[in-house]
């Protein structure tokens, strides 16, 4: 699955820390500019389910 994260840095990093904690985490992209907001950024995040789950 393909997710898209945004917001300021730290509220992606929270995001990607707590998709960890359910999610395997494949791919994330680099991190783009928000320009309808300045000091907000975006990146794509491609998730697996975790095993077991």
């Amino acid at each position: 699955m393909r997710i898209r994260l945004d917001g300021t840095r730290a509220e992606i990093v929270d995001a990607l820390f707590r998709l960890r904690l359910n999610f395997t985490v494949s791919d994330v992209s680099r991190v783009y500019p928000d320009r309808a907001r300045p000091r907000h950024w975006r990146i794509y995040v491609n998730t697996l389910p975790k095993e077991g789950r």
